[in-house]
């Protein structure tokens, strides 16, 4: 009976009324099952043309937000919004109407689409406003500002001015605007991953990732953090969010390090850390990976390859510090856990991971990502009556429908304003001026270059969701970097790892905020914690640049050195970070650990000869090699010592 509990798809409502909230409930649970029912028979049988698709999409999206939120707020301010929810179903209906007309007249705007328009924009600025907040609503009506009175502006970076009509054309009419590249990922990609790692979380696979990382790591000294670190990245590749996979997880895995010894704040930094793998580790990843294959023009199949080196690079030195940190603390072990526990878990409930497997195995086998991720919906839906306790029933799919587009609004809201940036920046010509700015600021120099992108990608990062972040870096920035030379996956990797570094990092630091709630630790503290423990994020994007081999660009040699060269790096630098292997690290030879680790990673291509990088990175190994040895020693002389006291 409780598969029928409507109750389950009531949203929150604080000053609303009950026939009110069961009202405006309904009709968004309604909106939330036609956009499941639209993008899933757009990704798997096509044929709905961009414009319509994307139109539709963002009305139905956008209407459903609008009354979401307004539901959240006070009866005065609800009404406005409820109105303007009806009026943004208007577009998408008034493009699939006039739409041969559109065609047949080039585009070109009349009276009745300016009106149209007026009632979109107005949409997109409040929905961005009240879902992502003021910094996209200042950013474009800047850009609306400079395309109505660029002319005022002397020089190269002035232009005609554009009035209404053309604005129509471009953000409305064409693919372009509201419309064009980043709305399209949030229709073909974003949405349906969304949908699809609701569905599995609602069948239960994410405590079974949960599970599985116990038995593999509970039992180690410390393995609590270890087992909290592996499935939060497991997780989160499915989810693609920080913010989310630290709710879920966090909850369990917290309290369970608390218990065997972690700190509050180590807990919750470990937690925070793990969570914002989830953005960088395949399948899925963050919503950012999407736009990513699609801005550049390759699979995201390809996207998702490149990235699981630098993600497995991630996680490596992740659980190496976790596992540092509960030796050197003394720290206990998960005594519920072990290989009985994986095996027991495999053999009840393995058949779970069928769902991500035929995701995995079908887009190996050719199929398309979106094709992939549909016929993924459809093995969880046809394996969850194999137990009572992941049947899903009607409500339960109303539910994961109604949950992923809550989960899908910020991000919606965040495209259909960089849309409306891009296409102003693209209209100007302002975004390939930038560009050449930038490379003069530099002064040609690509480490230069480099540097402000971190930077402008960080402080993006920190005001904006990660899609938006790296839609506007994507225009400004990477065409900068591909000019002095980078290759062009490097170049938005780049920007797509800086872009999401606000998550661990202060004065935002979203997951480690909320890990810091469940923890009870202070938030800042959490997130400093959080990005001691999360280095690599920080330093492999520039490894991007002198070792593309770990973006598996390259031929096979390459590929090879740069991965053992960057594994031995991080090794080296997580342990002179950590300050604990077997024993205390003076502070001498944590600075020794991290000098190997820089001459090991020198800034010169991987399979470079020269004789002063061999000599460098000769020179670090040499060092890393000797410490080991040392702390072996000291470690053996030490138990021998204990054993003679004994």
């Amino acid at each position: 009976m409780a598969q029928f509990n409507l109750s389950r798809l009531l949203l929150e409502s604080p000053q609303g009324g009950s026939i009110e909230r069961g009202v405006f409930s309904g009709l968004f649970c309604l909106l939330a099952t036609a956009v499941a029912a639209l993008v899933l028979y757009g990704a798997y049988y096509g044929g709905i043309t961009a414009l319509l698709l994307r139109s539709s999409f963002f009305s139905l999206v956008a209407c459903a937000g609008l009354i979401y939120y307004a539901l959240q707020m006070g009866r005065w301010a609800r009404i406005p919004l409820y109105i303007l929810a009806f009026i943004a179903l208007i577009p998408g209906p008034y493009l699939w109407h006039s739409y041969m007309d559109i065609i047949m007249r080039g585009a070109m705007s009349v009276p009745e689409d300016t009106w149209v328009f007026l009632a979109l924009i107005s949409v997109v600025f409040l929905f961005v406003r009240i879902a992502v907040g003021w910094a996209l609503v200042v950013l474009m009506a800047l850009a609306f500002l400079y395309a109505w009175f660029g002319y005022l502006i002397p020089g190269k970076y002035g232009h005609g001015g554009y009035g209404l009509d053309r604005l129509t054309s471009t953000l409305m009419l064409s693919t372009e605007g509201v419309y064009g590249v980043p709305m399209g990922v949030a229709v073909e990609y974003i949405f349906l991953f969304g949908l699809f790692g609701t569905l599995l979380t609602k069948i239960g696979t994410g405590s079974v990732f949960v599970d599985i990382a116990r038995g593999l790591t509970g039992r180690v000294q410390g393995g609590p953090g270890l087992s909290a670190a592996l499935s939060s990245a497991l997780l989160g590749s499915l989810n693609g969010s920080a913010v989310a996979n630290v709710v879920t997880t966090g909850t369990f895995t917290i309290p369970l390090m608390k218990k065997v010894g972690y700190s509050p704040k180590l807990a919750g930094a470990i937690e925070a850390a793990a969570s914002s793998a989830g953005q960088i580790m395949p399948p899925v990843m963050g919503a950012a990976a999407f736009l990513m294959a699609e801005m550049i023009g390759i699979p995201y199949a390809e996207v998702a390859l490149a990235a699981l080196v630098p993600a497995l690079l991630y996680l490596f030195a992740l659980m190496l510090a976790v596992r540092l940190e509960a030796g050197r603390l003394g720290l206990e072990r998960d005594t519920a856990a072990g290989l009985k526990l994986l095996g027991e878990t495999l053999r009840s409930r393995g058949y779970l991971l069928a769902p991500l497997i035929a995701l995995i195995g079908l887009m190996i086998a050719g199929k398309s990502p979106t094709q992939a991720a549909v016929l993924g919906i459809v093995v969880g839906l046809l394996i969850s009556p194999w137990s009572k306790l992941t049947r899903v029933g009607p409500v339960d799919l109303v539910e994961c429908c109604k949950d992923t587009l809550i989960n899908t609004l910020p991000i919606v809201a965040a495209v259909a304003s960089a849309g409306v940036i891009i296409g102003i920046l693209n209209l100007t010509g302002m975004g390939l001026m930038v560009s050449g700015l930038i490379i003069e600021i530099g002064g040609g120099n690509l480490w230069a270059v480099l540097l402000l992108t971190a930077l402008a990608s960080f402080i993006l990062g920190m005001g904006l969701p990660t899609s938006a972040a790296y839609l506007l870096l994507a225009v400004l920035v990477a065409p900068a970097m591909t000019q002095l030379g980078m290759n062009v996956l490097s170049a938005h990797m780049f920007i797509f790892y800086f872009g999401l570094v606000s998550a661990i990092t202060p004065p935002v630091a979203l997951a480690a905020y909320a890990a810091s709630t469940i923890s009870g630790a202070k938030p800042n503290e959490t997130a400093v914690e959080a990005m001691r423990l999360g280095f690599v994020k920080l330093l492999i994007p520039f490894l991007f640049v002198t070792m593309p081999g770990i973006l598996l660009i390259g031929d096979g040699i390459s590929i090879a050195v740069a991965i053992a060269l960057t594994t031995l790096a991080t090794f080296s630098m997580g342990v002179g970070f950590s300050g604990w292997l077997g024993s205390t690290l003076s502070t001498a030879q944590r600075s020794l650990y991290v000098v190997a680790a820089v001459l090991i990673a020198w800034p010169e291509l991987a399979t470079n000869t020269d004789l002063f990088v061999l000599a460098a990175r000769g020179t670090g190994m040499v060092i890393l090699v000797a410490m080991l040895v040392q702390g072996h020693l000291e470690h053996r002389c030490t138990q021998r010592t204990s054993l003679a006291t004994d």
